[in-house]
């Protein structure tokens, strides 16, 4: 697998200054081997017409995305939604429900410390009970999308299939 990710460097599918700055996400055959498991949690926030979903983007990368992050040792996971949310947002939610729990093996995250993981998240729906909507040191902007929107602007990895995921409301959690 090292050799796997070496060779994507080697083709150039990131610049040096990019793998500076910038949060990779790279795909190849269990590339997920090489770096360490991580848990994250993320949270599906609708408007009040469910017609709409709140999206905020990354600092690191541009891309829009879900509001979430990773788990922290000694917290619960709909505790790390609620932190990960307020940290992003501004915004204090309550969990509402679990929508799925998503990994990919084939998926690799290089952040630009040089730390590699392979994430397996806990996406959860959520709705808002008080705050604001701010930005903060990981965030750039931040509004409410349809999904015919998420289609024009650069999302990150599969946040979109996410909301569509909450969008069918099931009541067993999806595992994928």
């Amino acid at each position: 697998m090292q050799d796997n990710y070496r060779e994507l460097e080697k083709r150039n599918l990131f610049t040096s200054q990019r793998k500076k700055k910038m949060t990779q996400v790279l795909y190849g055959d269990r590339l997920g081997k090489e770096g360490r498991l991580r848990t994250g949690c993320s949270a599906v926030i609708f408007n009040e017409t469910r017609t709409k979903v709140l999206l905020t983007r990354r600092t690191d990368n541009g891309l829009w995305c879900i509001p979430g992050g990773g788990m922290e040792a000694g917290e619960y996971a709909a505790e790390a939604c609620i932190r990960e949310v307020w940290e992003e947002t501004g915004l204090s939610v309550r969990v509402k429900r679990l929508v799925g729990v998503y990994s990919n093996p084939n998926q690799l995250v290089v952040y630009a410390d040089g730390n590699k993981a392979q994430m397996v998240v806990m996406s959860f729906e959520a709705e808002v009970i008080s705050g604001e909507l701010g930005l903060s040191n990981e965030t750039t902007e931040a509004g409410f999308f349809s999904v015919e929107e998420m289609e024009t602007i650069p999302m990150h990895g599969k946040h979109k299939e996410r909301v569509e995921d909450a969008l069918l409301g099931l009541t067993e959690a999806l595992i994928k």
